[in-house]
């Protein structure tokens, strides 16, 4: 448009330089006769002739750029309109990595806090194994991950289906002549013991399972001695219980100095390599419910024992109340 409108203008321009020269010619040609009437003539004729043909030039010219102004703007829509793009449907995620977003969400803060920025799909990998796991287990008892605390309970007509008696062994100490655990947690103490002891370290066993009336009368003793808001730090009520599932275990003196001994070190560093797991660790009583335990092991699992210090900073908690909020939502 900008090219077009500039060559029209300099091809006016050019005609009229021609024409100026054509009229000073001629001028210049008649005037050889002057005072000739008829040479007069045909030079007013040449003049107005010439004069009427610039006029029709020019008028075409202008004619020619307002077409061409009128039109282009029609052409520089019409792409506009064949170029708009199409409406996308939105992406959706992968139902698992959905169901993952809305358990976290439901997660307190504190556990939020400790679960580190990772893979989703690695995250659910690992979980899924854990799960995998779980398909082993006695189908005709409760799981090894049976979220226990002080809000979720079991009855109190409650029994592990299979009890085994703890007796006197070369693997470890029993300190009392009533212990008895599920026998897939046995299995393990017996194969976590005699690492142990190739290590030079004997563990001894305090206390495993209770029964609700056990544990009813343990707690109400310590409410007696301690006051109930001392004893709601260190006892469970009955049905609140780790050890009435069976698959808990209190070692040494059951006291805070239990933790300078070889044994609870041992177990600290080497414990969860045969599935057994601290309860109750140091600074977690907001979370869990009670005070520090040095000397309460669960045991859960090799796999799980990984799973909860892989994603969940080493806090049974944590990673039970995800396993059970995983299982309930919908």
């Amino acid at each position: 448009m900008v090219l077009k409108s500039r060559f029209l203008q300099e091809g006016h321009c050019n005609f009229k330089l021609c024409f100026d020269r054509l009229s000073n010619h001629s001028m210049g040609s008649l005037s050889l006769s002057k005072g000739n009437k008829i040479g007069v003539f045909m030079k007013r004729v040449i003049l107005l002739v010439c004069l009427l043909f610039e006029i029709s030039l020019t008028c075409c010219a202008k004619s020619k750029v307002s077409a061409s102004a009128k039109t282009e703007p029609a052409t520089a829509t019409q792409p506009a309109t064949a170029t708009q793009p199409a409406v996308q449907e939105p992406v959706r995620l992968d139902p698992e990595i959905e169901k993952l977003n809305r358990v976290l969400m439901s997660m307190t803060d504190r556990c939020k806090e400790a679960i580190p920025n990772g893979d989703p799909a690695e995250f659910l990998a690992d979980l899924h194994k854990v799960l995998e796991v779980e398909k082993a287990f006695p189908s005709d008892d409760l799981s090894l991950y049976y979220l226990i605390d002080k809000t979720h309970k079991v009855g109190a007509d409650y029994e592990p289906k299979h009890l085994r008696k703890l007796v006197a062994n070369d693997d470890y100490i029993i300190n009392k002549t009533t212990l008895a655990l599920r026998e897939d947690a046995d299995d393990a103490l017996h194969e976590m013991a005699r690492a142990a002891k190739k290590d030079g370290v004997t563990l001894d066993v305090s206390s495993t399972y209770r029964s609700y009336e056990t544990q009813e009368r343990t707690f109400n003793y310590w409410v007696s001695v301690d006051g109930l808001e001392e004893a709601e730090r260190e006892s469970a009520r009955p049905g609140t219980s780790q050890h009435q599932l069976g698959a808990a275990v209190d070692f040494g003196n059951i006291e805070d100095s239990y933790a300078l001994t070889d044994g609870c070190k041992w177990l600290n560093k080497h414990s969860q390599e045969y599935g057994w797991s601290l309860s109750f660790p140091q600074g977690y009583e907001d979370v869990t419910g009670y005070r520090w335990e040095c000397w309460h092991f669960r045991y859960i699992g090799i796999e799980a024992c990984k799973f909860q210090k892989k994603w969940f900073s080493d806090i049974q908690q944590f990673m039970f109340e995800f396993i059970d909020a995983w299982k309930n939502m919908e």
